[in-house]
């Protein structure tokens, strides 16, 4: 079975991540200059280096269809497509299922349904039976939820509580421009300590500070430019206790919920 998958973060990831390990074939696709933060659970990284590697898995950036079947055919590493547009990317992968695990979650989710056998969406904005075959719910409140009919829910709410912190955690880019930084994963910081710059579409040159003391968990690339509202910084503020790398809990059980939709389907596909 080929799975595409579309998106590089941590809940992308994730799903790449468990079906490559049942044994799927799968292909990632990323847009050029992922704004993805949590780094370190996720391949987002293979866009810029070439390569990553999750809790044992290889991601493999590749420029050509051959490549990647030669990484399928050996099992080597997931390809990592860059760049291409959806329908381009499908007609090249030939997907048995197609996964839109981007999230972006204040942009409505084009319709995805007829690229693939079994299309799948992840997160708000997904209607199965509209853009989508399938809607799998990544809000915490029903996490990995696969739906067959009806809507996600919609973006709502406050981030899951870390160690008595919430949105708190994170700084959001105050202005469209340029991230720079030369600070790393996993790097411990105090609040107030200066992190990165964004260079802003006016020119203006903003210091962004760590919010709270704790654990860089995620950090925008340097050198991708963001829009006004991304998020580009999360402090863990368990520090060298909390988790900055590997699959967290909440990309796992969307997974799961990914793998339980594609066994269902696989059981009674669709008419």
């Amino acid at each position: 079975m080929r799975i595409l998958v579309l998106g590089v973060n941590d809940v992308a990831s994730a799903v790449a991540w468990l079906l490559w390990s049942e044994g799927k074939k799968v292909v990632l696709g990323s847009e050029p200059m992922p704004t993805a933060t949590r780094r370190g659970m996720a391949f987002a990284d293979a866009v810029f280096d070439g390569t990553a590697v999750l809790e044992g898995v290889r991601a493999q950036r590749v420029d050509t269809v051959e490549a990647a079947e030669a990484l399928l055919a050996t099992r080597a590493a997931i390809p990592v497509f860059v760049g291409w547009v959806v329908e381009e990317l499908v007609g090249v992968v030939r997907p048995d299922v197609l996964v839109d695990a981007r999230m972006r979650k204040r942009v409505r989710p084009e319709s995805l349904r007829g690229l693939a056998p079994l299309t799948i969406g992840l997160g708000p904005g997904f209607v199965a039976g509209e853009q989508v075959d399938v809607a799998v719910e990544t809000s915490w409140d029903e996490l990995g939820k696969v739906r067959w009919q009806g809507t996600n829910l919609p973006l709502a709410g406050e981030p899951r509580e870390i160690a008595g912190y919430r949105r708190d955690r994170y700084v959001y880019a105050p202005c469209a421009g340029v991230w720079q930084t030369d600070r790393q994963i996993g790097e411990l910081v105090a609040a107030g300590e200066h992190v990165a710059w964004i260079v802003c579409e006016s020119g203006e040159r903003v210091g962004i500070f760590a919010p709270i003391s704790g654990a860089i968990r995620g950090l925008t690339r340097d050198g991708v430019p963001v829009a006004s509202g991304t998020k580009v910084l999360e402090i863990d503020p368990r520090g060298v206790a909390g988790q900055v790398r590997g699959l967290g809990e909440r990309p796992r059980r969307v997974a799961a919920g990914v793998l339980t939709a594609i066994t269902a389907w696989r059981e009674a596909p669709l008419a």
